[in-house]
C-alpha cells in the first residue's frame, strides 16, 4: 500500500471575525501518495492558495489535521514550524525568488546554509543535472532565461531531498514552449527519482502532466480527475464554473 506523504483531515479555515468570517476551505478530506504528481484547480476564490499553504505548514487551519509523513503539524512550536518547512518541504512559485547577486550554485545551495548544513558538490552536481543546468553553475540569474531561473527554483526545492514539493502556477510567468519544459522536468523528478508534487494551477494543459487532478469550488473538493487529458480538465472546469456561479446566486 502507498505511503500518504500529506494527508489532510477535515481541515477548514477561516478568516475574519465571528460575523464576519469567510471560509476559504470547508472540511477538505485528501491524502498524497509518495511519489505522485498532484495538481489542484478551481475557479477563482475557490480556496487553492489556502489550501496550499495549509498542507504546506506555510498557515495554520482553523481546525482539523495537517500530517507531514509522521508529523501532526498542529502540535509544532513556531520554531519546530520553520524547520520542518525548511528540511522537509520544498517550494517552487511563479516567482522564481532567485537572489540576483548569488550564482546558480549558490542560489541552489541556500536552504542548506540557511540550515547550518554544507552542500556536498555530489549533491549539488545531482540536482543541477537534473534539472539540465550542469554548464550553468556560476552564472547569475540575470544571466538566465525565465525557464532556466524557473529550472534553478525548482534545483533549489529539490536539493533538500524533500518529502514533497509544493507548486504554486510555476508556469504562470513563462512562455507555453519553456512552461512545457518545466513541466517535464517535474514530470520526470516523480517519475525517476520517487519526488512528491502538488501542483496548483489554472492551466489544464499544464495539470495534464499530473497523475490526478482534484477540484476545489467554495473551499470544498468536488471532485477528480485521474490520468488526465488536457481537454477533459478543460471541460470540467467550464461546468464547475457554471456550478460554482449557480450557487453563488442561491446563496443571493
Amino acid at each position: 500500500m502507498t505511503t500518504e506523504v500529506v494527508r489532510l483531515t477535515d481541515v477548514r479555515k477561516t478568516y475574519g471575525s465571528r460575523r464576519n468570517s469567510v471560509t476559504a476551505l470547508d472540511g477538505v478530506t485528501i491524502g498524497f501518495p509518495r511519489a505522485s504528481f498532484t495538481a489542484v484547480m478551481g475557479p477563482s476564490g475557490s480556496g487553492k492558495s489556502t489550501f496550499l499553504h495549509c498542507a504546506a505548514g506555510l498557515d495554520r487551519p482553523t481546525s482539523g489535521s495537517v500530517q507531514l509523513e509522521d508529523e501532526e503539524l498542529a502540535t509544532l512550536s513556531e520554531v519546530a514550524l520553520t524547520k520542518l518547512r525548511r528540511d522537509r518541504v520544498g517550494f517552487v512559485f511563479q516567482a522564481f525568488n532567485l537572489l540576483p547577486a548569488f550564482s546558480v550554485q549558490d542560489n541552489v545551495t541556500l536552504p542548506l546554509r540557511l540550515a547550518g548544513k554544507r552542500a556536498s558538490r555530489e549533491s549539488v552536481d545531482r540536482v543541477l543535472a537534473q534539472v539540465g543546468l550542469s554548464d550553468r553553475r556560476k552564472h547569475l540569474p540575470g544571466e538566465l532565461s525565465g525557464g532556466q531561473q524557473q529550472r534553478v527554483a525548482i534545483a533549489r526545492a529539490l536539493i533538500t531531498r524533500p518529502a514533497v514539493m509544493f507548486a504554486d502556477e510555476p508556469t504562470g510567468a513563462l512562455d507555453t514552449r519553456t512552461a512545457r519544459e518545466v513541466l517535464n522536468l517535474l514530470r520526470a523528478s516523480v517519475d525517476q527519482v520517487g519526488q512528491t508534487i502538488v501542483m496548483v494551477t489554472h492551466d489544464p494543459v499544464a495539470a495534464s502532466h499530473a497523475d490526478r487532478v482534484v477540484f476545489l469550488a467554495d473551499g470544498r473538493l468536488v471532485g477528480e480527475l485521474l490520468r488526465p487529458s488536457a481537454e477533459a480538465v478543460a471541460e470540467r472546469m467550464t461546468h464547475l464554473g457554471a456550478w460554482a456561479d449557480e450557487q453563488h446566486a442561491g446563496v443571493r
